[in-house]
């Protein structure tokens, strides 16, 4: 018998189970807009620009980084990819844009139907919960280049805002004050510096606790809580108050994000007594001696996202946060400056 894909290590009957084991996750996603069905070439959305005088499209991608081989060691698959989808609507909703639809790409080295089922019901729960549509994706299986096991989860997602309504940064002044929406943990960022902390300086496997205390959670339970999605809640924030600016908290912690939203005339001052750590941080500062400077630089150290509102809006903009099930608080002010993050201790 000659040779054959499968001898080459790719199943094209296991990604033709793989796609009916997903149809249901990726259906429960669609928004009316959607036409068509999962399985074709390309996603259909019928965009509707009623309501926009100038609509723009925005579009944003990103992964899970490092994240995804915690995930791997775990065999824990069907949260991972809520962080996904968080890590790519929550960038848009800082241009001000509504999450229309999402796109995905898993890589692994060897396609099982029931690993792809976990991790694409995590990308529809992430999708659910933004409120954007799953209308496509796709599937590799790459032997030789990955080990059976691994993965890679990749996402890319479309929204639009009236260009009347973008958040440029132009408006920041000075005054303004910062409103964060915390963060209960790690998200998707810094997993390079946690992993080399919990597992080769603590020595700790997924299994441990993750501190010591009979309640803590295990180290892979703290390191694969999923990320917030915070879209829905910064879009009533949006459509209550004038928002100035929006700040994403990933990669670079404050000092690396919010300068970003703050043009080149203005510098945010965080207090970092107004909010305190989560047990993660302190933990992961503790084993590795990690100064505090490079903890604010790798991790978010609690803070998701910043809305930089008017004074006068403050504690509107509280309480439509809290409202909306975010424990937000007040973190700091803008004064003029040269576009950088001051720490006020």
């Amino acid at each position: 018998m000659g040779e054959t894909y499968e001898s080459a290590g790719v199943s094209i009957e296991a990604g033709e189970e793989a796609v009916e084991r997903i149809k249901a996750d990726v259906r429960s996603t669609f928004r009316p807009e959607v036409i068509g069905d999962i399985g074709g070439f390309g996603g259909l959305f019928r965009f509707q620009p009623e309501g926009y005088r100038e609509p723009v499209l925005v579009s944003s991608t990103d992964g899970v980084g490092t994240k995804a081989l915690v995930a791997q060691a775990a065999g824990r698959f069907t949260t991972i990819g809520v962080d996904l989808v968080a890590m790519c609507v929550d960038d848009l909703v800082c241009v001000g844009a509504e999450p229309l639809f999402f796109l995905d790409y898993i890589a692994v080295g060897s396609l099982d139907p029931e690993h792809i089922k976990q991790l694409v019901a995590g990308v529809a729960e992430g999708c659910r919960q933004a409120g954007c549509a799953l209308i496509g994706g796709e599937m590799a299986e790459h032997p030789g280049s990955m080990e059976p096991g691994e993965f890679d989860l990749v996402g890319f997602s479309v929204g639009v805002v009236d260009r009347s309504k973008m958040l440029t940064g132009e408006k920041v002044a000075d005054g303004d004050v910062l409103i964060a929406l915390p963060s209960p943990g790690l998200r998707s960022n810094g997993y390079s510096l946690a992993r080399r902390l919990m597992f080769d300086v603590a020595g700790k496997t997924v299994n441990d606790k993750a501190w010591d205390d009979h309640a803590a959670p295990t180290v892979g339970e703290e390191l694969l809580a999923p990320s917030v999605i915070y879209s829905p809640a910064v879009h009533k924030l949006l459509a209550a108050v004038d928002v100035h600016s929006i700040a994403h908290i990933t990669g670079g912690g404050l000092p690396g994000n919010l300068n970003r939203s703050l043009g080149k005339h203005h510098d945010a001052v965080v207090d970092p007594n107004s909010w305190e750590w989560p047990r993660i941080f302190t933990e992961l500062q503790r084993i590795g001696d990690v100064s505090t400077d490079e903890m604010r630089k790798v991790f978010n150290l609690g803070v998701g996202m910043v809305a930089v509102v008017p004074a006068s809006a403050e504690h509107k903009a509280l309480d439509v946060l809290r409202t909306a099930g975010h424990r937000a608080r007040t973190i700091g002010k803008v004064v003029k400056g040269t576009g950088v993050v001051q720490f006020s201790d």
